[in-house]
């Protein structure tokens, strides 16, 4: 946790403006200055509150000033933590209605309430009209991703098995490994040179084709032994998640997600359109 993180405040204060129906501002701590929204309510409760551009007064009223554990920006939306038991998370999304920019105020309870029962799509990744996934040359049997919206090309990555590009740049990658070639990896210590590789670039995962019980069940290895490496380099290289899925399908699947939501994070980062990036 950084310095500011830790003297940071989330400052709630009263709304100068006479006759406004958004009475409050809410001014959030971010390392690269401070946002000030107008919003009707203090916490969003029974609904997702929207917010407005606001300036600070010079003289505020304060309502409420609450110590910050976190308030960041990823992508499209800010995170806030608070240091409080209840009501400390929520969520500052900006994003598009109508053809204007918003900005909603949520929490996990807004947003339960929001999307009962939701369904995943089970074709379509983060809304890409096709997912453009770059295959290592070096990949053998790779995957084809033949259920899902999404065409393959060959390309030479820095790091891992599957990657996708925006512009010029590649965003997000995914290394393949099978639970025997993830033990042996692991035994031998080319895992930690993978996975330095694969933290080089922002978002990065590791997909297993198994289930983490697999682990345990190894030959001519002590049961727990090859965990307890895994759990090493986990917290040595804690950016790069190592994901365990049933199946080949299933990790081919969660491939797909994954290097779709984050190539719709890039994109919402940077302004460009990854769908229009497709098609050239």
């Amino acid at each position: 946790m950084g310095e500011r993180d830790q003297a940071a405040t989330f400052v709630i204060a009263r709304n100068p403006e006479e006759n406004s129906r958004l009475g409050y501002l809410v001014r959030l701590p971010l390392d690269d200055g401070d946002v000030v929204l107008k919003a009707a309510e203090t916490w969003p409760r029974t609904k997702a509150l929207y917010c407005h551009p606001a300036e600070w007064p010079d003289e505020p009223e304060i309502v409420e000033a609450l110590p910050v554990r976190a308030c960041h920006r990823r992508g499209v939306a800010i995170d806030l933590v608070l240091e409080r038991p209840r009501e400390n998370r929520a969520q500052f999304v900006f994003t598009t209605a109508r053809g204007r920019e918003v900005i909603f105020w949520q929490s996990p309870r807004t947003t339960a309430r929001a999307r009962p029962g939701v369904r995943v799509p089970t074709r379509r990744a983060s809304g890409h009209e096709e997912l453009r996934i770059l295959v290592d040359t070096r990949e053998r049997y790779p995957y084809r991703f033949a259920r899902q919206q999404a065409s393959t090309q060959r390309a030479a990555l820095p790091a891992g098995d599957y990657g996708v590009v925006l512009g010029e740049e590649i965003v997000a990658v995914v290394e393949r490994k099978t639970v025997a070639d993830l033990a042996r990896r692991l035994i031998d210590g080319n895992l930690t040179y993978a996975l330095a590789e694969l933290a080089t670039i922002e978002r990065a995962a590791i997909v297993v084709e198994d289930r983490y019980g697999a682990l345990f069940k190894l030959d001519h290895v002590t049961p727990g032994f090859v965990p307890e490496l895994l759990a090493r380099v986990q917290v040595r290289y804690p950016n790069v998640p190592i994901v365990f899925c049933d199946t080949r399908p299933l990790a081919e699947e969660w491939t797909f997600r994954f290097l779709g939501a984050a190539l719709a994070y890039a994109a919402a980062e940077t302004d460009i359109d990854p769908n229009h990036e497709e098609d050239q």
